[in-house]
């Protein structure tokens, strides 16, 4: 195939309908049938990249490999499809708005005057059409995030316009929408979709497929209507209804022939319908677990289900492949204390230490290790909780009382985790961390090691801080062994107390490379180890 084709993704009515999961069960379907794919995350905020941003705002910042801080769509889209995305497949209007007047400042636009039509608009498609054509991709999927009707989006909207009208066929709309239920009338709702359609179409858009997103099931009555009234053919109106995971979603199209409908719209070969066997048998270990396992994230964002999504998504694949439905709780660290801590997780079958920033709830997550590992309950640090675990053991082992971190205490007589020498002098917090994807070498007969298999890992990261290598000897005289290291640097990635059943913090972020069809061997090692102590109990 020489020509790249791409389908874009718009929302109405309200956010948080699914547009990301829609368009990663596209790409699913596209890609089971052959075709290479990808998908982009157009964020209409002004911020350059989420790296600054709360979780409170947008959950968990997402990295990709070539370290870009991204929005967390780009994990559905990575957990889905098992590709790698990087800093192309996330754009921002800040970034589009950054580059512009970088442009503008050079002259690279000879004297114009620089407007929102042509140039920002001419960068939002550039930035579309490049990742198809560099990389040579059969499809670029493009989310456009936000609402229709958003002040904020309405350049991107207007990029859409121009391209489908340059690309013709190569291109295709898809809007998703919500139906809502009114309970008191007893009635399913469609005039919020057809206002949204008349939004887009005012844009001078007009969707090629419309996705309704449902609680309940829709009848031929309902979907003919929204054909009828939208000008959109009746088999190009789909219903997305809840369903217990999101990973049905791909089914849930194939079956309504989602894929089948773009492929006769964009003019290409349909051919044989795709099995899916890899993701069916997924989906079937998960129906089949009768066996429940706990897992209890200690973490301070813990109310917001978002924040820890891609450790979340990780745990749960991991305990499907071992036939296990996983209970998953994230508790507050704040709300941890001496007196309460065995109440609190005294039915953890494992306990995750999660990555963070900043002092609040820290004492809670020191309270925590020294509770899992003296009682040696599987547990798993990741890149804060990693740390967490080396000032506990640094306290409570090596006899240091008042070691921490220099993030929570600059002045602590032992360094244990100190800022990294290069972040010494940085001022710009954006896009400043280590970040992105490093190798790791793994000490031979070490957990990480049987987890991988391998010597030579790649992970990524996202901090500032790192263990202080003046004390790895005294750690590991007292059994806190450095089981990885970046073979570079000399950063310690991993650590481990060989003498527990499984206790393992890492630097790196393992979460973010973990997908349905290849989870994370951290992840799976952790849950082996969990129904391995479960079953000798």
């Amino acid at each position: 195939m020489t020509d790249t084709k791409y389908i874009f993704v718009t929302g109405g009515v309200v956010s948080s309908l699914g547009k990301g999961i829609i368009a990663a069960s596209l790409g699913k379907l596209l890609q089971a049938r052959g075709y290479t794919v990808t998908i982009q995350k157009f964020d209409p905020y002004i911020n350059v990249d989420p790296g600054t941003l709360n979780p409170y705002e947008h959950g968990e910042c997402y990295v990709t490999v070539d370290g870009h801080e991204a929005d967390l769509d780009l994990g559905h889209y990575e957990r889905f499809l098992n590709i790698q995305t990087t800093k192309e497949n996330n754009i921002t209007t800040g970034r589009i708005y950054q580059s512009v007047i970088s442009k503008e400042r050079k002259g690279d636009y000879l004297g114009k005057t620089v407007q929102v039509v042509p140039h920002i608009t001419d960068e939002i498609k550039r930035n579309i059409k490049q990742l198809g054509v560099k990389n040579k991709f059969d499809f670029v999927i493009t989310e456009i995030g936000g609402t229709v009707g958003d002040i904020e989006s309405l350049p991107f909207l207007e990029s859409v316009r121009q391209l489908r009208w340059e690309m013709g066929n190569k291109s295709l709309v898809i809007h998703l929408t919500f139906v809502p239920y009114i309970a008191a009338a007893g009635e399913l709702k469609t005039k919020p979709t057809q206002h949204s359609v008349k939004e887009l179409q005012s844009q001078g858009i007009q969707p090629d497929m419309i996705v309704l997103r449902t609680e309940k099931e829709l009848n031929e009555e309902i979907l003919s209507k929204v054909a009828l009234f939208c000008n959109v053919e009746q088999d190009a109106v789909l219903q997305s209804i809840d369903v217990p995971t999101i990973y049905e979603v791909p089914l849930v199209m194939q079956a309504q022939s989602m894929d089948e409908v773009v492929l006769r719209k964009m003019n290409m070969p349909i051919g044989n319908k795709p099995h899916l066997k890899p993701w069916i048998q997924f989906l079937e270990k998960r129906r089949n677990a009768t066996k429940k396992v706990t897992i209890k994230l200690v973490g301070k964002y813990a109310e917001l289900p978002d924040a820890y999504k891609s450790i979340n998504e990780s745990l749960s694949q991991a305990a499907i492949y071992h036939d296990r439905e996983l209970e998953f709780e994230a508790i507050q660290s704040e709300t941890i204390t001496e007196e309460n801590v065995a109440e609190l997780l005294a039915d953890a079958d494992g306990i995750v230490v999660a990555p963070g920033f900043g002092q609040r709830g820290i004492e809670g997550k020191f309270i925590t290790i020294t509770y899992a590992r003296t009682n040696d309950i599987p547990t798993f640090g990741i890149c804060l909780g990693m740390q967490c675990m080396v000032v506990e053991y640094a306290r409570n082992v090596l006899g240091l009382l008042d070691a921490n971190s220099t993030e929570m205490n600059p002045k602590t007589p032992y360094k244990v985790i100190d800022i990294m020498d290069e972040q010494k002098h940085i001022t710009n917090m954006g896009a400043s961390m280590r970040l992105g994807a490093y190798d790791c070498l793994l000490k031979k007969d070490s957990i990480a090691y049987k987890a991988y298999g391998k010597e030579l890992i790649q992970e990524r990261h996202r901090h500032r801080y790192e263990f202080n290598n003046q004390y790895k000897d005294q750690l590991e005289a007292k059994g806190m062994i450095c089981t990885g290291v970046n073979p570079d640097s000399d950063l310690v990635e991993i650590i481990e107390v060989p003498e527990l059943k499984w206790f393992v913090g890492t630097q790196f972020h393992p979460e973010f490379n973990s997908t349905v069809i290849s989870p994370n061997p951290l992840f799976m090692s952790f849950m082996s180890a969990i129904i391995k102590n479960n079953n000798k109990k």
